[in-house]
């Protein structure tokens, strides 16, 4: 399928309303603190990117949103080391404003393509990586956008670590359908779900995002996948 290994845009447009004058600040003075810097080598020690903090493991958040749950998490545990990617100009807009109110340090930002920062990281360098509620992009045309596909599990078996999780949440059943049949059948992922309640309930200390109370208002019914990084390699060829 031409979904396998797709190379071309997971996104749409790129902005959305004008920034806010403070807003707009804060993307010309902060971001460039926070974003990592894809041009150089990517540190041996991903802990390093992270100098104002004690940081034991490190997390990938695939499309931030406004950034409340990357904001929630870097929060609630200070000894992780957080990035975030997100190419939306609103909504990364919103996620610099909500870390400058919060004066997290253990968080880090590319405002672009998630591909970029899996390219860029090292082997094994993370122990969770979170998509939470992605764009399902329903119509078949643009399938290939979606972000789930075999060329970007490669990518996320290379940097999780043995034994590190991929936690996808969506509400569009159609997707979940989608997700389960591509990492599933992927040699370096399991499925941990036993029984049903395993994909009905929120992951743990989940603080939830203002997405997923707008689907489940609307009456979607959001579903939770939690999977392992086995020992397995990637197939090559």
């Amino acid at each position: 399928m031409d979904e396998d290994r797709h190379g071309g845009a997971l996104h749409g447009r790129r902005k959305g309303k004008k920034l806010r004058p403070r807003q707009a600040g804060l993307m010309a003075d902060l971001l460039p603190r926070l974003a990592l810097d894809l041009e150089t080598p990517a540190p041996e020690r991903p802990a390093s990117l992270f100098p104002g903090a004690a940081v034991r493991a490190l997390w990938l958040e695939i499309g931030i949103g406004g950034g409340e749950h990357l904001v929630a998490c870097a929060g609630s545990n200070p000894d992780i080391g957080l990035i975030g990617c997100e190419p939306f100009v609103n909504g990364m807009a919103k996620a610099v404003s909500a870390i400058d109110a919060t004066g997290l340090a253990n968080i880090r930002l590319h405002h672009g393509d998630a591909r970029e920062v899996l390219d860029w990281l090292p082997d094994a360098a993370l122990q969770k990586v979170l998509l939470l509620y992605p764009d399902p992009w329903p119509k078949r045309r643009h399938w290939k956008r979606r972000f789930v596909c075999r060329g970007n599990l490669d990518r996320l078996a290379r940097v999780l670590r043995p034994g590190g999780e991929l936690l996808v949440a969506s509400d569009i059943e159609s997707y979940v359908a989608w997700t389960l049949a591509y990492v599933r059948d992927h040699p370096s992922f399991a499925w941990t779900a036993r029984r049903a309640d395993d994909w009905r309930r929120p992951f743990a200390d989940w603080p939830g995002t203002r997405y997923e109370a707008k689907a489940i208002r609307e009456g979607r019914v959001p579903t939770y996948l939690h999977f392992r990084r086995t020992d397995a390699a990637p197939e090559t060829g």
